[in-house]
């Protein structure tokens, strides 16, 4: 979703000195504490294997599939947008992991690289576990299963003309909007097991955004102007990694209209909490472009309640009376 189109950063604006440093020496003390907070976990111990049939016996039908369209459509989505992997770790590589001259932005140093190899690592279980989970249950056709993933992962990811800190702006917001999707998608799919699965993923999900969401604390302490501006312009056109999934758009609108992820879980659930936690709204001795950059942010939350409140109106306006 882009919750709103702004006029772009001024391509003059130039980030203080010190602000790579700071960012790396925070990015050390996150990551000795993620990794003291990461639990080993094995996607075989949450597969129902004793469900398990052959396809070539039992061929897949529709009629064999236990979850409802919208949990089916949001897992689809959460596992396609997993199976992407290969493209967000190139694209951070290049932007955080020291591959590109943007790169320095963000401290293109072995610590980043360190970073971004254990985080895909943990990715990487979650399409496994989540793909094994839908073909044992027969969630899902294995044949459209596997050719949506062939055409996702074929597309690759791009992005597009983001910097370092950008980057990290974006995937502070992203993680914990796919944390808040598992959970939404586990809670109402009435299946014990993929609630599980997913509780176990969205714990992931949690940690990587606990350790952007510092990184981005530390940008803000050390440069307010830059670090609110990519703030601005990431909660400004704010748009989920999946968007390239063949059927993305059809199955979003199934997911927004269940209430897994919408526009109002996605002001509630993610922006209003990481605006508060970073507390932009109540900082003070901004100089004039960080003011400039926080008035801007206003503008967007503004909009985005604007936005909010014609979905909801739209919303009561199809429920009979």
């Amino acid at each position: 979703m882009t919750v709103l189109d702004v006029a772009p950063s001024p391509d003059d604006a130039l980030p203080r000195p010190g602000l790579v440093e700071h960012m790396t020496a925070r990015l050390e003390t996150a990551l000795a504490a993620h990794l003291s907070r990461a639990q080993d976990w094995y996607p075989h111990d949450y597969v129902p294997w004793s469900e398990a049939r052959d396809f070539a016996e039992l061929p897949f039908e529709e009629a064999q599939c236990r979850l409802s369209p919208a949990v089916r459509a949001s897992v689809v989505l959460n596992l396609l947008t997993e199976d992407n992997l290969p493209g967000y770790h190139g694209e951070l590589s290049r932007l955080l992991g020291g591959n590109d001259d943007r790169a320095k932005d963000s401290g293109g140093t072995e610590l980043w690289r360190t970073w971004l190899n254990r985080w895909t690592a943990e990715e990487g279980r979650h399409a496994i576990a989540l793909r094994d989970y839908l073909t044992v249950t027969r969630a899902v056709d294995p044949v459209s299963l596997e050719q949506d993933r062939m055409a996702t992962v074929s597309g690759g990811f791009s992005a597009g003309s983001k910097d370092g800190l950008h980057t990290i702006a974006y995937v502070s917001l992203q993680e914990l909007a796919t944390r808040v999707a598992h959970r939404g998608t586990g809670k109402l799919s009435a299946d014990p097991g993929l609630d599980r699965l997913l509780a176990r993923i969205s714990t992931d999900e949690n940690l990587h955004m606990v350790l952007y969401r510092d990184l981005l604390a530390a940008a803000l302490e050390a440069d307010p102007a830059t670090a609110l501006r990519a703030l601005t312009d990431e909660v400004a056109g704010f748009e989920m990694p999946g968007t390239g999934i063949p059927g993305f758009v059809r199955r979003a609108a199934v997911v927004a209209r269940a209430g897994i992820y919408d526009l109002q879980v996605h002001r509630d659930q993610v922006v209003e909490p990481m605006i508060r936690f970073w507390g932009v709204l109540e900082l003070e001795g901004l100089d004039a472009a960080a003011e400039a950059e926080r008035d801007r942010l206003v503008l967007v939350l503004a909009e985005l309640d604007r936005r909010v409140e014609k979905q909801l109106a739209r919303r009561a306006a199809r429920t009979p009376s």
